[in-house]
């Protein structure tokens, strides 16, 4: 298949990659710096461009691969019609004039580390079934596992990744910090996050939840906050999160 590629952030970056490894041919790069367009153009064996209404005919797919709250203006500005426009958004609606078609890799890219494109799971959706095979079929000769869903549920999915992922990372932050500030190093738990993040590959997480507060060891759980006492946000974080694995564990 012959792709064009709109943008060259970290998303295009694997996702072309991948693409390319599989046999399908990314004719065309487009992004608003010249640099990166040059970068990723010549990574891909690819032409580059910056100017959206030089954009190539030829191609049988068109990926927008940008930030959020860009993929409006492109899909507004994409001079093409009667071709297959998609975005790779989590969180974007299939509502947006011009756009046919999504396909959203559930990954955190970095341009640091490679990724095996056949483990992410990617998911699909068309304006018509005809475009959600179509989307689905060229998913799956870079990924092992593709479903097709509706925009709500690519909307779940997102947000439960960014509670999985972006929160649990952060978290690691403030435990890094709260070890730092106290002369510790971080490698000390990383042990334990390994351990925390095996178990939830093999067993659902409510049932191998630990700690204070699903003990209801209060004791420990005042030290802690009387150990945050002088961190209100911290404290205050500490306690919501506590009482949400209460919670949890009330309704398992």
């Amino acid at each position: 298949m012959k792709i064009v590629l709109l943008g060259s952030g970290n998303v295009a970056i694997h996702l072309g990659k991948a693409l390319k490894d599989a046999g399908h041919e990314i004719i065309q790069v487009w992004s608003r710096t010249l640099e990166h367009a040059k970068t990723l153009g010549e990574k891909l064996n690819s032409e580059f461009i910056i100017n959206l209404s030089k954009v190539s005919d030829q191609g049988d797919l068109y990926i927008i691969a940008v930030k959020d709250d860009a993929i409006k203006e492109i899909a507004r500005s994409f001079p093409l019609q009667n071709k297959i426009l998609v975005h790779t958004s989590g969180t974007t609606d299939l509502n947006i004039p011009g756009v046919s078609g999504v396909l959203y890799p559930l990954q955190t890219f970095s341009k640091q580390k490679e990724v095996d494109f056949s483990e992410i799971p990617i998911a699909v959706e068309g304006l018509n079934e005809k475009i959600s095979e179509g989307l689905k079929s060229l998913a799956e000769s870079i990924s092992e596992r593709v479903v097709i869903m509706t925009s709500e549920q690519r909307k779940a999915l997102h947000v439960a990744a960014v509670f999985a992922c972006n929160f649990s990372n952060h978290l690691y932050a403030i435990a890094d910090k709260i070890l730092t500030d106290n002369g510790l190093d971080f490698d000390l738990i990383k042990p334990l996050i390994k351990e925390t993040t095996e178990k939830v590959q093999q067993f659902h997480p409510v049932s191998v939840q630990t700690g204070p507060a699903v003990r209801r060891d209060q004791i420990t759980l005042n030290k802690h906050l009387d150990f945050l006492k002088n961190m209100d946000d911290l404290n205050d974080l500490y306690q919501k999160l506590s009482q949400s694995i209460i919670n949890f564990d009330q309704k398992a």
